[in-house]
């Protein structure tokens, strides 16, 4: 064995064999039994695709550099889930093209923000953050509150997303013009059909204002899903967090 390394350390070539041997064999361990898996992903019950608005109003979301804030990735760490809710699991992320776990928290994580506010806040902090938290330093976008929304390309975005893997369908594509309106008002379409296609997802008029669906309506309406999916309460949580 001491003859073996002092050729090693005298060496520069066999060195950098043997250096490439064991980061070969240490990489093999790690990749080859991925291979064995269809998916590394666990599965739970409740996730489903975003609906076409939850979509548009993400892709606000993403537009307005909302996650350069914000992370959607509780850590499974005491202090993480006693002020946010439930550590995040993978699952949750399974249909995000790009996902939004983000490293950095000027503002709080949201992965838990569904239904904790009214869309009276939401609206309130989208348009002027410190009229409800003082101490924001978050930008307000009053202008979603007026800008109609345009979703012409929303099937389009959904049958893209499709191509990777997010398993949307046919009639969801299909209808996705109809379901976006019924979701933002039900008067506009046929909320039950919606409904169907989309379970848990929060209907009605979100920013105020039934004459018109604005980027308001779509962005609330992605807030107000996020973490309400999945029941985590099956998913038991010790006492230091994970």
């Amino acid at each position: 064995m001491d003859i073996m390394q002092a050729m090693l350390e005298k060496n520069v070539i066999l060195l950098g064999i043997a250096t490439l041997i064991t980061i070969s064999i240490g990489a093999l361990v790690q990749l080859v039994p991925l291979y064995t898996m269809e998916t590394t992903i666990e599965k739970v019950d409740g996730m489903r695709p975003y609906s076409p608005l939850e979509l548009a109003g993400r892709n606000i979301y993403i537009r307005e550099g909302c996650y350069l804030c914000h992370s959607q990735m509780i850590r499974p760490f005491r202090d993480e889930v006693e002020r946010y809710g439930h550590y995040s699991l993978a699952a949750e992320s399974m249909y995000d093209h790009p996902f939004q776990w983000g490293s950095k928290r000027t503002g709080p994580d949201l992965a838990r923000v569904g239904g904790k506010y009214s869309n009276t806040w939401h609206v309130a902090h989208l348009i002027n953050p410190r009229a409800v938290v003082p101490e924001s330093v978050m930008p307000g976008y009053p202008f979603l509150a007026t800008r109609p929304l345009s979703a012409d390309k929303i099937a389009g975005d959904m049958k893209t997303l499709s191509v990777v893997g997010v398993p949307y369908t046919d009639d969801q594509i299909e209808n996705a013009q109809a379901d976006l309106k019924a979701q933002a008002n039900p008067e506009m379409g046929d909320a039950d059909a919606m409904a169907a296609r989309y379970p848990k997802a929060t209907m009605g008029d979100f920013d105020g204002n039934p004459a018109v669906i604005t980027e308001m309506d779509a962005l609330v309406s992605y807030l107000q899903l996020m973490g309400t999916l999945v029941d985590t309460t099956s998913y038991q949580t010790s006492p230091d967090g994970r």
